[in-house]
C-alpha cells in the first residue's frame, strides 16, 4: 500500500512539472534568477567608508584616506548579525561617491591600501565575502560610477577604468548575486561630469556573473522603489517599460514606486531604507535607530507589497554593527517570527469558484500546501474567481498573505477579502495588485469563513498560496510634539499606556517622570525621550527620541510672505517661496540675541528642496558679512530628512538667514522649508 501511494505521488509530481505549460504565460516574465531573487525577500545593506569617520553622507573625495581606520573590524559579526536577523544576503558600498575603494584597487589611489587600517594591507571585500560564505549568505556589491576623487572622471577614459574596477570585484571575491548601481552623476575633481557607458558596465559584470541582478532606477534586474523610506506602492506591478527610464532620471518616482501595468520588462521593486536617519554611521544618531513599530510598517510596506526589503545597517567606527542597531534587528526578528508563527489556513477546507476545468493540477487544495510551485487557477479567459477558506470552529486572524505564481506572469489587478458574519459576508479589505507576495494587516477578525474574490485580472489568475495568521499586538510608539511656544505634548496610539519621559537625553524608565496629559514647557534646544509601559511597567515599548532646536517663540520672518510656516514648530505646514530664479532666501528676527552653534533645515517633502545653501547671522538685520556655513545637503532629494549643520565656532546673533543657492531638483523654481531652526 505504501509503495502504491509513493508511486502515485511521483506520478502526480511529474505530471505537475510537465503540465505547467498548460497555462500560457502572460506578459513580461521573470528570469529564473529573478524568481530566486524575489524569494530572498529581506537582506542587509552596509554603508561603510571614509564617511563613517568624517560624519558625512556624501564625501567629496578630498579626504585623507588614512581617516579610514576601524579599530576592530569584524565582518563575521556583520554576517552573524544578518543571519540571526533572518536576512538572506549582504550588499556593501564597495565604492561610494567619494571614490574610496574598500578593496586595494590597482585603478585608484584612494583605497584601503592608502588607509591606516592594517597598515594598508586590509581588504574589506575579502573579509566580508568570506564571512558571507561562512554564514550561508549571498554577497552583493554597490559601486558608484560617480567618483569625486579620480582625476580621469569626466573623460572617456574613466568608463574603461570603472569597468576595470568592476572586473576586479567580480573576479576576486566569489559569487556576486546583486550589482547595485544608482544614478548619481555629479562633478569630479576636474569639475566635469561623466557620460556613463551602461552597456559596457553591464557586459563587464555579466561576463563573470551572467545571472547577476542589476539594481538601478530601471534595472534591468530590479528597480529602485522611488523613495528611500522603504515603502512600495499599494499598487505595485513588477513590470516596467525599462527603455523609458535611465539611472538618475528626475521625476520618475511614481512609476518606479508602482511599476507599470503592461510594462514590457520584468523589473521588480527593491525598497532600500536605512535603520537610522542617514546611510552612514554617525554617533549623533545612536539614539535615533528606527523603532520596532516603524520597522514593522516598513516590512509590511515592502515585503508585504511585492517588493524586496534592503535594510541598511551602517557599520560604526570600530568596524562593527552598533549594539543599538543589532538589538533592534533581533527585536524585529522575534516579532516577525511571532507574527507568522502559525498559519491558520492549513486547518481550513479550501474551495474555489471558476477553477480551471479538467485539470487536477490547479486545485484549491494547493492554496494551503505551503508549496510555492503548486497553485490554483481559473480557466483561460476567466478573469474573476473566488477562493473560500472555511473552518469547523471560528478562528481569529489579523494577517492575510497571498501569492501569485510569478513564473507565469503577474496578473491580478483587483481583489477583496470578506468574512462571514451570521449569514452574510462583510468586506474587510479591497486591494489592487498581488505579485510575488501581498501581506495585509487587518483588525482582529473572528470568523468561520474567509472569502477572497478576484475582481479583475490581466489573464486567468494563478494563485500559489493563501495564509492566515494572528500576530501579537505591538506597543505603539509615543508621539512627541512641541509648539512654537515651546510647550511639549506626548501621545500614544496604544490603549492606556503609561508614558514616562526624560528631558536630559537619558533613557526613560518607570522611575522617570510620567506624562499625565498636560503639556510642559521645554523652550531650549535639547533631546526629549519617551517610552510607553504596560502591565504595571513590566513591558516597555521602544524609546522615541526627538531633538529640538530653540523654540521659535517670538521669532518673525523679515522678508518672505507666508515664511512664518517655516518657523512655527509644525512639520505639517511649510513655506514655499515665489517662483523665479535662485538664489532665494529667508531672514529671521529671533527678537533677542542668542548663542548659535548651528542650524537645521527640514525640507518641504513635496517640492522646493534646497541643495546648495549659505547660512548667515547678523546683529542688526542689515549687515550680514560672510556666510558662517555653506555647502550642500547631500542626498536630500532622495532622503528628505532633517539636516543638522554645526558651525565651526559658536557665535552671538539676533538675526539669521538661510540662502538657497540651488535646488535639489534642477527643474524646481522655488525654495521651500517645513522648518528652519538654530541650536
Amino acid at each position: 500500500m505504501k509503495r502504491t501511494f509513493f508511486l502515485l505521488f511521483l506520478v502526480l509530481c511529474a505530471a505537475h512539472a510537465w503540465a505547467q505549460p498548460e497555462i500560457k504565460p502572460y506578459g513580461a516574465l521573470p528570469s529564473a534568477a529573478q524568481v530566486k531573487w524575489q524569494q530572498l525577500e529581506y537582506y542587509m545593506f552596509i554603508h561603510f567608508g571614509p564617511n563613517t569617520f568624517t560624519d558625512k553622507e556624501w564625501g567629496h573625495g578630498d579626504e585623507d584616506p588614512k581617516v579610514f581606520n576601524p579599530t576592530g573590524l569584524d565582518a563575521r559579526q556583520w554576517a552573524r548579525t544578518a543571519k540571526l536577523a533572518g536576512m538572506k544576503a549582504i550588499i556593501i558600498t564597495a565604492k561610494h561617491h567619494d571614490g574610496f575603494c574598500l578593496w586595494p584597487s590597482q585603478y585608484s589611489k584612494h583605497t584601503v591600501r592608502e588607509s591606516a587600517w592594517k597598515n594598508g594591507k586590509g581588504d574589506v571585500l575579502a573579509e566580508l565575502s568570506a564571512a558571507c560564505k561562512e554564514y550561508g549568505l549571498l554577497f552583493g556589491v554597490y559601486l558608484s560610477p560617480w567618483d569625486r576623487n579620480h582625476p580621469a572622471y569626466g573623460t572617456p577614459e574613466y568608463n574603461q577604468i570603472f569597468a576595470k574596477q568592476l572586473e576586479e570585484v567580480h573576479t576576486k571575491y566569489g559569487y556576486v548575486f546583486e550589482q547595485w548601481f544608482d544614478g548619481a552623476n555629479g562633478e569630479g575633481p576636474n569639475g566635469k561630469k561623466q557620460e556613463y557607458d551602461w552597456d559596457l558596465f553591464h557586459s563587464t559584470v555579466r561576463k563573470y556573473h551572467p545571472n547577476v541582478i542589476f539594481f538601478s532606477d530601471n534595472g534591468p534586474g530590479c528597480r529602485w522603489i522611488g523613495n528611500e523610506n522603504g515603502f512600495a506602492g499599494t499598487t505595485n506591478w513588477s513590470t516596467l517599460n525599462a527603455s523609458q527610464f535611465r539611472p538618475g532620471m528626475p521625476g520618475i518616482n511614481k512609476p518606479l514606486n508602482e511599476g507599470q501595468e503592461d510594462g514590457t520588462d520584468w523589473v521588480p521593486g527593491e525598497a532600500d531604507v536605512s535603520i537610522r536617519p542617514g546611510w552612514f554611521f554617525s554617533p549623533s544618531t545612536n539614539d535615533k535607530v528606527k523603532t520596532l513599530p516603524w520597522l514593522l510598517d516598513i516590512y509590511y510596506g515592502s515585503v508585504g507589497r511585492n517588493a524586496n526589503l534592503l535594510l541598511n545597517v551602517p557599520v560604526d567606527r570600530t568596524g562593527r554593527i552598533h549594539k543599538n542597531d543589532s538589538l533592534r534587528l533581533m527585536e524585529l526578528k522575534r516579532t516577525l517570527d511571532a507574527d507568522f508563527k502559525t498559519n491558520l489556513a492549513v486547518r481550513a477546507r479550501t474551495s474555489a469558484v471558476n477553477t480551471r476545468q479538467n485539470s487536477t493540477l490547479t486545485s484549491a487544495i494547493y492554496l494551503t500546501d505551503n508549496n510555492y510551485n503548486t497553485y490554483w487557477a481559473t480557466g483561460d479567459g476567466q478573469l474573476t474567481g473566488s477562493i473560500n477558506l472555511s473552518f469547523e470552529k471560528p478562528v481569529t486572524f489579523n494577517r492575510l498573505a497571498i501569492q501569485e505564481f510569478i513564473p507565469l506572469g503577474q496578473r491580478v489587478k483587483a481583489f477583496t477579502v470578506s468574512v462571514l458574519e451570521g449569514k452574510e459576508y462583510r468586506e474587510i479589505a479591497r486591494e489592487t495588485t498581488i505579485g510575488y507576495k501581498r501581506i495585509l494587516r487587518l483588525p482582529n477578525t473572528t470568523t468561520k469563513s474567509v472569502r477572497i474574490e478576484i475582481l479583475d485580472a490581466k489573464a486567468s489568475p494563478v494563485i500559489s498560496e493563501v495564509k492566515l495568521f494572528k500576530a501579537p499586538e505591538v506597543l505603539a510608539d509615543p508621539v512627541i510634539k512641541r509648539g512654537k511656544d515651546g510647550m511639549v505634548s506626548i501621545t500614544a496610539l496604544s490603549a492606556d499606556p503609561a508614558i514616562h519621559y526624560t528631558v536630559d537625553g537619558s533613557e526613560p524608565t518607570t522611575a522617570s517622570p510620567r506624562y499625565a496629559g498636560a503639556a510642559f514647557s521645554f523652550p531650549k534646544a535639547g533631546t526629549i525621550k519617551a517610552k510607553s509601559f504596560i502591565d504595571n511597567g513590566r513591558k516597555g515599548g521602544a524609546t522615541v527620541a526627538v531633538t529640538f532646536d530653540l523654540a521659535p517663540a517670538g521669532w518673525k520672518v523679515m522678508n518672505a510672505a507666508d515664511a512664518d510656516r517655516a518657523i512655527d514648530g509644525d512639520l505639517a505646514t511649510a513655506w514655499q517661496g515665489k517662483a523665479g530664479s535662485f538664489p532665494q532666501e529667508i531672514q529671521v528676527d529671533m527678537g533677542v540675541a542668542v548663542t548659535i552653534n548651528g542650524f537645521t533645515y527640514t525640507p518641504r517633502p513635496r517640492g522646493g528642496i534646497i541643495y546648495n545653501y549659505a547660512f548667515y547671522v547678523s546683529q542688526d538685520g542689515q549687515n550680514w558679512g560672510q556666510p558662517l556655513a555653506e555647502g550642500s545637503f547631500a542626498n536630500i532629494l532622495n532622503n528628505p530628512v532633517k539636516q543638522t549643520i554645526k558651525l565651526s565656532k559658536s557665535t552671538q546673533a539676533r538675526y539669521f538667514k538661510l540662502v538657497a543657492l540651488a535646488p535639489a531638483d534642477a527643474n524646481e523654481t522655488r525654495a521651500g522649508a517645513a522648518e528652519i531652526g538654530v541650536f
